[in-house]
């Protein structure tokens, strides 16, 4: 919970030094469809650069058996050619999540019948290209590649039990950002 704290005060500090004509605020459609609250905040570091902070948390259970509980915060510096808030954009992003799964399948070589507890961070490079739709509103796109760093404790739940089977760390290299988002520019 102290995490989550952390991420809203630096959200509103962030929001607190930004003019308006140089904020903007977004929700990535792709985690809103797998029930995963979120909400980001880019703000303007000039005519070309911005910085983009976003955040989300799944609370909930999928069933009984299986779970993607998890937290992530993921800040981006983004570089614009032409002009911020417009266009195409390359990105340099890190991130850090803590996380609880349970009978999911996942690319860093977790399986179904199993549960994972930890946490992972990484960093990333990402292309996106923001659509003007009005004043107000844009639509964006982007994709991140880099790499990832996953510790967790690993349990078997083959018997219902959760036998504990050891500390684990992966190395994980693919996608570290994916999105789809609306964004609202404040004015």
């Amino acid at each position: 919970m102290r995490k989550l704290y952390l991420i809203v005060m630096l959200g509103l500090f962030v929001s607190g030094i930004a003019s308006a004509q140089s904020l903007a605020l977004k929700t990535n459609l792709l985690y809103d469809a797998t029930t995963t609250p979120n909400l980001g905040v880019e703000v303007s570091m000039g005519k070309h650069f911005t910085l983009d902070i976003s955040g989300n948390y799944n609370p909930w259970d999928l069933s009984t058996n299986r779970s993607v509980k998890h937290w992530l915060a993921q800040p981006e510096l983004r570089y614009w050619p032409v002009e911020r808030f417009n266009g195409h954009f390359l990105g340099v992003h890190g991130y850090y999540m803590d996380y609880v799964f349970k009978d999911v399948r996942l690319p860093m070589g977790m399986k179904r019948n199993e549960g994972f507890d930890g946490t992972a961070y990484g960093a990333g490079i990402a292309y996106g290209y923001q659509l003007y739709l009005s004043a107000r509103w844009n639509l964006e796109f982007t994709a991140g590649f880099g790499y990832g760093y996953y510790e967790y404790d690993k349990f078997s739940l083959d018997k219902g039990d959760n036998e504990y089977l050891g500390l684990y760390k992966t190395d994980y290299w693919g996608v570290t950002k994916i999105g789809v988002s609306i964004i609202y520019l404040l004015k």
